[in-house]
């Protein structure tokens, strides 16, 4: 028997966690990078502050008044002034190098198979797809609010589940374009590493491609408010037979 399938995970984490200290499970290969570069430089960070800790108290052991009474007259040293300048310099490159893709995939502009419209609001969330009219010849939007505590349903998420998600299509390249209608905004949603903030005056946009179906739950990650806390996230990625059924759904 194959023992990683033993070791799969019941469901994948979209969602935080109580007590959670990692990320949650990646959605897209984009916020993939991200945890892979955020371990490559906890591993230099970790080696780093091993070796200056180690440094700290051997000098604190050795140099110390009861076995050096006398002070070391050292006004400096060539090898070791070359070996911490050279030396920091390679760690910089190697943490640099991998770090570059995230930054740039997350501006990568494809050409996109949809597009969504998220227009922040202070109380609740807009989304629209223009790619589709409804009978009205008005674009098919949806606004979603948060669902209240009393109102909530057993499994679903206290305070973060809203009532009507937006969905995108799994395994394609959707593209979303945020604005606010009021004040500054934020789009955080950390399974598929979306980040992306909402400007007034502005349309920002973001490209991503979810490489598996899940609901995902993120925040407004920008102080917008005296209901800052309570304007929830919540992006399903479907396949694409279900996003068509649900999209045709609307539009009749």
């Amino acid at each position: 028997m194959n023992l990683r399938w033993i070791f799969l995970p019941i469901a994948f984490r979209d969602a935080a966690e109580p007590r959670q200290l990692g990320f949650q499970d990646p959605a897209t290969p984009m916020m993939q990078g991200i945890i892979d570069s955020h371990h490559d430089i906890s591993f230099f960070l970790t080696v780093i502050s091993i070796l200056v800790l180690w440094m700290l108290v051997r000098a604190l052991w050795h140099f110390n008044h009861g076995r050096n009474p006398i002070p070391e007259r050292i006004v400096h040293g060539t090898t070791i002034e070359i070996i911490w300048t050279i030396f920091p310099s390679i760690i910089s490159m190697f943490i640099a190098t991998p770090s570059f893709a995230p930054p740039y995939s997350m501006d990568e502009v494809v050409d996109p198979a949809i597009t969504t419209k998220a227009i922040g609001h202070q109380r609740y969330r807009t989304h629209e797809y223009p790619d589709y009219n409804s009978s009205d010849e008005q674009s098919l939007t949806s606004d979603s609010y948060m669902i209240p505590e009393d109102d909530s349903e057993s499994g679903q998420s206290r305070l973060s589940e809203v009532d009507n998600r937006v969905v995108v299509p799994a395994k394609t390249h959707p593209r979303m374009i945020i604005t606010p209608a009021d004040v500054p905004h934020s789009r955080a949603v950390p399974s598929p590493g979306v980040k992306c903030d909402a400007v007034p005056g502005r349309s920002n946009q973001t490209s991503i491609f979810i490489k598996r179906g899940g609901v995902h739950y993120g925040q407004c990650s920008e102080i917008c408010g005296t209901n800052h806390a309570f304007t929830p996230i919540v992006a399903e990625a479907v396949s694409l037979d279900d996003y068509v059924s649900r999209v045709s759904n609307k539009l009749d």
